[in-house]
């Protein structure tokens, strides 16, 4: 017998030995609801073997391995006794339909509740907001409850189950999802899953002396063992601690050193223990349970640790995000995995898969955007669609100009060097290049996490004064701001039609600048990323239909796109061909779907560009009708483009 064979046997003999048991202990849920327990059997059926060969890679060698799968059998079956009838209907949905996410129609939005719109029942008053955008993808960053002060924006939780008490409870976010699903609208919040808050429940059981809690986490009680991991490990904020340990005198009879990745006030989980990993599990099924149908999987490349490694993008991490995946598969099968993991592109792709992170924050593709800005040139993110775009056809990337957070320029080095540039230097220009530093620049940005010994930095700032606008608008002019608002529109028009879930961070559509205020308040005072955090302003808001104004040339041209991709199902899926223009300055590129073609061309000069006859010839452009953009095909069949344009050619008829 072989080994495939034997574990498929002895997950039939296991699951047939536990499913009595937790039968029993739900007795009552049972009898009340036959079909539903008749629904989770059918599903457990078909997943459980795929999460007992998970779960035995990553537990199988703890003693009581068959008394934890034994609970997280009987909490997924309390979860889905729990979920409402709505939420299963969805499932239902959902199953028929498991590519939803990769229709034209999506168009993602994310923001913060308090700066958008004060609280949740603020963020449901903007459900016609939404809606006039065209959103079906709504991320609200972390709303959880977190400490007072420093909190990493929010990504130090401290309870799963509570929001935030200045932002509503969590009655309001189950109705604000019932609301946005009715509407149309998915909601996407994150799981904060490699670590939790110092004042989390659970680790105050560890400051009680709770040895159970203890083990939730990795604490030790010398720095024997931190010194053995961290001979291996990178400093993420050294500014704030050295190494990956933090000393907390409290802790044991001398004091204990915690393992906190990021802050000291955010101590790492330990996945080990799968004590962890199952009540992880009850946080995501509750989460899934008011209504959430994507989840954001935060830091990803940080969950597993091993010792002798850099404990970064193990092979245990992705064992235990296709183990969560599976445990969504058996009790809300409607759920989504998006990773976000800010790393070697080489890495990134090995988070997305149907039965990993359906979704995935595309990182690159941001990056080279705003390379290609910097530059006028587009050979580095020309290659990169041509030969790191490509997905499985059960994924899609999350493709985005500007989210929360900075921009760290994650290009491979080893791309660049095809080109002849070397990949440390270039970071260097375009930090220079992005705070405005470098003769010519147009942006206004900040530094974020500079190390004033190796000048590495990343960048912070809003889409439109990292594009020129603030510039354009305090120290040049008109034509200048025209530019400006090319270049944001420029951009956008690259991850609406590429492939994909294009991703707008909430006022970059009507071009919110910088807000240097953020330096006033304590708590951000150190932290640049709140520079492109403002507070939305409503009267801004206001004048997105006046084309006169700055937030109606901006919102008016983004809507432009943004229905150009709604109106035409070629924009749908991912699939996506590569065009050589043979012009340094212009990025071309083909969409296909389902028998329909789309030709686009990107100029990333200000001055005007080219495409020859014989190009536009290969791709039959004179065939399409031009969907998009001012410039025009010549009487020698020549595109003439003018600056920063984007011009779309495609069939008539629409989806």
């Amino acid at each position: 017998m072989n080994d495939i064979t034997q574990l498929k046997n002895e997950s039939k003999r296991a699951l047939q030995r536990l499913i009595p048991r937790v039968k029993k202990e739900l007795e009552s849920s049972v009898a009340a609801d036959p079909k539903g327990w008749q629904d989770f059997s059918n599903r457990l059926d078909k997943y459980f073997p795929t999460l007992f060969s998970l779960y035995l890679g990553m537990y199988g060698g703890q003693y009581d391995f068959f008394f934890h799968l034994e609970d997280l059998i009987t909490s997924l079956a309390r979860s889905w006794f729990q979920r409402p009838a709505d939420l299963r209907k969805l499932d239902n949905v959902r199953e028929k339909n498991p590519l939803w996410f990769q229709s034209n129609q999506m168009l993602g939005g994310v923001c913060y509740v308090d700066l958008f719109a004060e609280n949740l029942e603020g963020v449901k008053s903007k459900i016609p907001y939404f809606k006039e955008l065209g959103l079906t993808y709504l991320h609200l960053m972390p709303l959880f409850k977190a400490p007072e002060g420093e909190n990493d924006g929010g990504y130090a939780v401290s309870s799963y189950r509570e929001v935030h008490p200045p932002l509503g409870t969590m009655e309001e976010l189950a109705s604000l999802a019932h609301e946005l699903r009715s509407a149309g609208i998915s909601l996407v919040v994150d799981l904060v899953f490699n670590h939790t808050s110092d004042e989390h429940l659970w680790t105050s059981g560890v400051k009680s002396g709770n040895e159970e809690y203890q083990d939730f986490y990795r604490i030790f009680p010398n720095r024997e063992m931190p010194d053995a991991y961290e001979q291996n490990l990178r400093e993420i904020f050294p500014e704030e601690h050295t190494g990956a340990f933090t000393f907390f005198p409290d802790l044991f009879k001398d004091g204990g050193w915690v393992w906190t990745t990021f802050h000291s006030y955010q101590w790492d989980l330990n996945y080990a223990n799968p004590a962890v990993f199952n009540r992880m599990t009850e946080e995501m099924l509750f989460l899934a349970n008011q209504g959430v149908e994507v989840i954001r999987l935060d830091a990803v490349a940080f969950i597993w640790k091993q010792l002798g490694t850099n404990c970064e993008n193990l092979q245990g991490a992705h064992q235990l995000i296709k183990a969560f995946n599976a445990v969504a598969r058996i009790a809300s099968p409607a759920l989504l995995f998006k990773s976000e993991a800010i790393v070697h592109p080489d890495d990134v792709v090995k988070y997305i898969s149907a039965d990993e992170c359906q979704l995935s924050y595309n990182p690159l593709l941001m990056a080279l955007l705003w390379n290609s800005l910097a530059t006028r040139e587009v050979k580095l993110l020309s290659h990169s669609l041509a030969t790191r775009f490509k997905l499985h056809p059960d994924t899609a990337w999350v493709n985005y100009v500007r989210v929360h957070d900075d921009i760290g320029w994650t290009f491979s080095d080893e791309d660049a060097a095809s080109f002849g540039i070397n990949g440390n230097d270039h970071r260097r220009f375009l930090n220079e290049f992005y705070r405005g530093r470098f003769e010519g620049s147009f942006a206004r940005g900040l530094p974020f996490q500079e190390n004033p010994k190796t000048g590495d930095c990343r960048i912070s700032g809003t889409g439109a004064s990292l594009a020129g606008l603030e510039k354009a608008l305090k120290e040049e002019g008109a034509h200048e701001v025209e530019l400006a608002v090319r270049r944001i529109l420029l951009i956008h028009g690259v991850i609406l039609t590429a492939g994909g879930i294009p991703l707008i961070y909430l006022g970059d559509e009507i071009g919110t600048l910088n807000d240097y205020t953020y330096r006033d308040d304590p708590s951000h005072e150190r932290d640049s990323r709140w520079v492109h955090r403002p507070k939305a302003d409503w009267e801004k808001y206001a004048r997105r239909n006046d084309f006169r104004t700055i937030e109606g040339r901006v919102y008016q041209g983004l809507k432009l796109l943004i229905d150009l991709r709604k109106k035409h199902n070629v924009f749908s899926g991912g699939e996506l061909e590569i065009i050589q223009t043979e012009n340094d300055h212009v990025l071309g590129f083909m969409r296909m779907h389902a028998g329909k073609r789309s030709v686009i061309f990107a100029n990333f000069s200000e001055a005007p560009q080219t495409i020859a006859s014989r190009i536009i010839e290969q791709y039959s452009v004179t065939s399409l009708k031009q969907l998009h953009g001012r410039s025009k095909l010549s009487k020698y069949k020549e595109l003439k483009l003018e600056p920063l344009d984007f011009v779309v050619f495609g069939q008539t008829h629409p989806s």
